[in-house]
């Protein structure tokens, strides 16, 4: 007989990219209010802060110089710059998550997509589009899946389809006791 723990699948990384607009900020939201077990990992940026941000939540600031550390020993999964600053996804808060058994959601721009699934071959990439938007051919085929966000909650629901509902709850049912 199987237990939960044996019966789901091993944590994948998912990556959610799509075009600036696309509306994947909201949809990584309401996935993470309706599936906690879901982990979203919390960037490095060289920004200033914004009102309202907390440090380690929202996002871990950094100087450069610390940012370039970061990268130098090879810290971050990714990274880019964003007009004068930096932003990257540290590395080893997603290996313990998954090896934790939890699956990971990380929410990037084409290029970190791409660059996560170079040095993840195993990565799942989700494209997240608005409806009546021409995808390029090279696009649809790098990613696995398109998700049309054209109602949140169904785009919503279609990602946690593709998360796997065994995250979600138990796998199998517990025995009924007699």
């Amino acid at each position: 007989m199987s237990t939960d723990d044996e019966a789901r699948p091993a944590a994948q990384l998912t990556v959610l990219t799509g075009p600036s607009g696309a509306g994947r900020d909201g949809v990584v939201e309401r996935v993470r209010a309706r599936s906690p077990s879901v982990w979203v990992p919390v960037p490095v940026t060289t920004r200033p802060r914004c009102p309202g941000e907390r440090d380690g939540v929202d996002r871990h600031f950094v100087t450069p110089a610390q940012f370039d550390r970061l990268v130098a020993a090879g810290k971050l999964l990714e990274w880019f710059r964003v007009g004068p600053h930096l932003r990257g996804t540290p590395r080893d808060p997603l290996r313990i998550r998954l090896a934790q058994g939890r699956p990971v959601l990380l929410p990037l721009d084409l290029p970190g997509a791409l660059a996560v699934r170079a040095s993840l071959p195993g990565v799942r990439l989700v494209l997240l589009t608005r409806p009546g938007r021409r995808v390029a051919p090279a696009v649809a085929e790098a990613v696995e899946h398109i998700v049309v966000h054209d109602l949140t909650e169904r785009a919503v629901d279609e990602l946690v389809g593709l998360l796997g509902s065994s995250y979600l709850a138990p796998a199998w049912p517990p025995p009924l006791r007699g």
